[in-house]
């Protein structure tokens, strides 16, 4: 009796909780241990064990020592959707669902019956009578039977369906994009690592898309047609690429996609389908009334599955997408090795370039510009920048500007740039007076956006006690045009403070920007086709272009030079045309600080 008082008010103390599974496994084992080893009133704590394992909500198989069950409670049979009496008879293997779980419980069968060793809860599938299978948490251990050393196995099982299917839910979450359904980056960069764990002479494909513009259709039309044009866009990529070559197609971020190939395919067979990817996008999608269509870039390698890692791949990939996308955007770009060793010595150029400057590896190069009409006067001196490499050697600008652009140091160099000018023209004054010849800085275009440009260039005027009038900032085209900057407002109020201003052009449609936009511009320079067309004589054709140039320029009150310019023959030409200054190899190449100084001394005397 003192048993039974023990277990029931263990059992009734649960402060209104349900028993875990292991709690409840623990007491019904008690209680039939106690049952057996007490040895008055064994009738009784049958009754006991018996009316727990009825009303227990885990499902319970009591079996012979050969496995077959002999007794199942009401809960195993609601579990598996069957009368409880449908299990008699049945080994417990065999309620496994697959191979594998009938596997998993006839071994831990064998080793508790000849081990003595208790199953530890397993997650594994049974069969179920009407829905299929169903996910349980097993376990099998034994009690003792009746003649001393005997016991018999018992299969204790609880319902793990609802949280099994909400673990695979939450592992489907974490390895897909929810917006498309695609494997996310995470699955991406696993599928990828186990394509190229193989060997053999398979390929692997791997191929960037970026949806092109995408920002305008997100800003223009709103967020909710952006997420169904990306969900457009993963459709239409799934049908192309999916079921050839093991294809698999995943969402890495925003309007960035990835495929994945791997088998046996060439290079144009890849392309083939990228192309067909390509045609696909650009077909409308209608939504709201609108036909949406978007192209999109691509790069593509192929190599051989055991040719490097996973991060060579990615790097290539990411390089050829970035080429495509140089090349104009709607296009396709095969990873070439060659050509990416070539690049891969400018991209190390590009990132010391903070470091050359701060180490002083940049310096001023200047080119004069003389006045047509009497060759021996400076008009003005235009002031680059030159880097003089500890490897390469000196390196003229537009090596360097175009890899500055890419690492952000455009406005650090032209900053450096205007500052230096300024330095050494004050110089000049000081030395020369009057006839130190005014400073042409042409601004790269990142400068010529800044919102700060102004302030920059007053600041320098005055730390150098320069007159405004004295500096010469030349742009062009691409700059005025840039939507990103105040060019037109930089400009208005560096003339008001009495800064020359000078456009480069290369025709009507340039010169016109000037009138179009008000721009207070005093200076044009001539360059490109309209000026070497007379390098070497005069075509009519030529010609009358170029007197149109300079008849519109005189119309708007301009003074007008060249750039470019080889000969003597050819300047004067252009000054027979009315063009009044000139720069280019036919004075000079370039010039050092302290060769420009002898170069503007012997032209003051």
């Amino acid at each position: 009796m003192d048993v039974a008082r023990r277990w029931a008010a263990t059992l009734a103390d649960t402060k209104g909780v349900s028993l875990p599974q292991e709690q409840l496994e623990e007491f019904l084992l008690g209680v039939a241990q106690d049952a057996v080893r007490t040895e008055p009133d064994h009738g009784s704590a049958r009754e006991r064990f018996s009316k727990l394992y009825s009303a227990s909500p885990i499902g319970i198989a009591l079996a012979d020592t050969d496995g077959k069950i002999v007794e199942a409670n009401t809960a195993l049979g609601k579990l598996l959707g069957c009368r409880p009496s449908a299990l008699r008879g049945r080994h417990i293997p065999d309620l496994g669902s697959s191979d594998h779980d009938v596997t998993r419980l006839r071994n831990g069968l064998s080793q508790l019956m000849t081990l003595g060793q208790p199953t530890q809860q397993e997650r594994l599938l049974l069969d179920h009578s009407e829905e299929g299978t169903i996910w349980v948490d097993a376990t099998l251990t034994d009690l003792p039977g009746d003649r001393p050393g005997s016991t018999y196995p018992v299969l204790m099982v609880a319902d793990a369906n609802e949280i099994h299917l909400l673990q695979e839910q939450l592992l489907h979450q974490n390895v897909h994009d929810a917006l498309t359904g695609l494997p996310n980056a995470t699955a991406f960069g696993n599928a990828l690592e186990t394509a190229l764990a193989g060997t053999g002479g398979e390929q692997v494909a791997l191929v960037y898309l970026d949806v092109d513009g995408f920002k305008v259709i997100n800003d223009g039309l709103g967020a909710g047609v952006g997420d169904q044009v990306l969900r457009g866009v993963a459709n239409k990529l799934k049908s192309v690429f999916t079921g050839r070559h093991n294809g698999s197609v995943a969402r890495l971020s925003g309007d960035g996609f990835a495929v994945l190939l791997r088998g046996e395919f060439t290079s144009l067979q890849v392309i083939a389908l990228v192309e067909q990817a390509l045609e696909e996008l650009v077909e409308p999608i209608y939504l709201g009334g609108h036909g949406i269509g978007v192209s999109a870039s691509a790069g593509i390698v192929v190599r051989p599955v055991a040719d490097g890692g996973s991060e060579d791949l990615l790097r290539a990939a990411e390089i050829a997408l970035h080429r495509a996308k140089e090349a104009g955007k709607a296009q396709w770009m095969l990873f070439d090795p060659e050509l990416d060793a070539r690049d891969r010595g400018r991209y190390q150029l590009g990132a010391v370039i903070a470091g050359a400057l701060e180490n002083g590896e940049f310096s001023l190069i200047y080119q004069p510009t003389v006045k047509l009409a009497n060759p021996d006067q400076l008009a003005a001196v235009n002031a680059g920048l030159r880097w003089t490499h500890p490897e390469k050697g000196e390196l003229d600008s537009d090596e360097f500007y175009p890899l500055a652009q890419i690492t952000g140091m455009t406005i650090p160099l032209g900053r450096w740039l205007l500052a230096e000018s300024l330095a050494a023209t004050a110089r000049w004054r000081s030395r020369f007076g009057d006839a130190a010849p005014d400073v042409c800085v042409r601004l790269p275009n990142r400068l010529a956006i800044d919102p700060d440009l102004v302030l920059l260039v007053k600041e320098q005027l005055d730390r150098h006690s320069l007159p405004a009038h004295a500096l010469r900032l030349c742009t062009d085209r691409e700059s005025v045009l840039d939507p990103r900057g105040e060019v037109l407002d930089s400009f208005a109020v560096l003339a008001e403070l009495g800064a020359q201003l000078v456009l480069t052009i290369s025709g009507s449609a340039d010169l016109e920007l000037i009138p179009q936009h008000r721009l207070p511009v005093r200076h044009v320079i001539l360059s490109g086709a309209v000026i070497d067309a007379l390098a070497d004589g005069e075509d009519d054709a030529d010609v009358r272009h170029l007197c149109q140039l300079v008849s519109r320029a005189k119309e708007l009150k301009l003074r007008i030079g060249a750039e470019g310019v080889r000969s003597h023959e050819q300047a004067e030409r252009l000054r027979r045309h009315g063009v009044l200054a000139a720069r280019g190899s036919f004075v000079a190449d370039s010039a050092t600080g302290d060769e420009v100084d002898e170069l503007i001394e012997r032209h003051a005397h």
